[in-house]
């Protein structure tokens, strides 16, 4: 027994109006890159440099009691995580604590760690440390290369599946939304200031995977119904075949939206912006899916004319009912 939202597949109109989605699309996509430009990100750590210090102690880690120790030092940004290791003995409790590097240094200079030491110890006596490591503006920069170059080659890869899975006006149709996508997560991080990190990369990249599910289950079907219905214009078509995949877009995205907005709400300030990255990825996503992919190949036009039957039609996720 399937699960429907509708009894009947529905009629909305979502190309009614293409051009202005697709104008307001282009105008965010410009508005973050001017953001990402003059206002910057906010790197955290893994990006600018810093020192990591493993701490180790009898009782348990308080975060927020660290957190307040270390505050009155203004050193900036101060992540603080418990380590979790099934081989860890009850009275070893693990932290690491990662700080910026400081204005005009590689890393916290060794009077400031000292500082740190002190002010932790005053919160837990039995309290030690016994790993310091920086990292320094080389490997950071390093990141940031490996970075870019991660997200252009998860780009360059969907491109080129999607143009053998599909026609080129497909390929085209799912990287601009994906771009549109990537530059939109990086311009609400921008505007908002919200730190940078390698987890935000990996957010990135898993906002790709999500959206490029999203577009291809539509492009499956809408393939369908151009073998099917040969004569039927093109904007119908597109209608028809979102109408029909609709309620397994709400679903999906539904049920998704709901796990991450409960992380977003209680999953503490560590995880947070990783949360908040995917979360808006969701949404754009969704959004990109119909009224970015779509309205491309819609522009673009397709092929109509197939000299032979597709035996590969469909998916196992493009045949839920409506």
């Amino acid at each position: 027994m399937r699960l429907r939202l509708f009894n009947e597949v529905p009629n909305y109109d979502f190309f009614r109006l293409r051009k202005l989605t697709m104008g307001l699309s282009m105008l965010a996509v410009v508005a973050s890159l001017v953001a990402w430009l003059v206002m910057g990100l906010n790197f955290g750590i893994d990006f600018r440099g810093g020192t990591t210090i493993r701490t180790q102690a009898e009782t348990a880690v308080d975060v927020g009691a660290y957190r307040d120790a270390l505050a009155p030092l203004n050193l900036g940004d101060v992540s603080i995580t418990e380590v979790f290791d099934p081989s860890f003995a009850e009275d070893e409790h693990v932290a690491m604590i990662r700080i910026q590097a400081q204005d005009g240094q590689e890393s916290v200079n060794e009077a400031t760690i000292a500082s740190i030491e002190a002010a932790l110890q005053g919160v837990e006596p039995t309290i030690t440390f016994p790993l310091v490591e920086s990292v320094g503006p080389k490997v950071s920069g390093e990141l940031i290369k490996t970075a870019i170059i991660a997200v252009t080659a998860s780009l360059a890869a969907i491109l080129f599946y999607i143009w053998l899975r599909f026609e080129w006006q497909f390929s085209v149709g799912a990287v601009a939304a994906l771009a549109h996508d990537v530059i939109l997560t990086i311009g609400i991080f921008s505007v908002l200031q919200i730190r940078f990190e390698l987890a935000t990369i990996a957010a990135l990249l898993t906002i790709i995977g999500y959206s490029i599910n999203d577009t291809v289950v539509i492009f499956d079907r809408l393939r369908e119904n151009l073998i099917k219905y040969k004569k039927t214009a093109l904007t119908d078509l597109m209608n028809l075949t979102v109408n029909e995949t609709l309620s397994r877009t709400i679903m999906t995205s539904g049920t998704t939206l709901l796990a991450l907005i409960a992380l977003l709400l209680l999953g503490g300030d560590v995880i947070r912006g990783f949360v908040f990255a995917i979360t808006w990825g969701v949404i754009v996503g969704t959004y990109s899916s119909v009224y970015v992919a779509k309205n491309v190949v819609l522009m673009l036009g397709v092929k109509r004319d197939w000299s032979k039957p597709d035996n590969n039609q469909g998916n196992q996720f493009g045949n839920i009912d409506a």
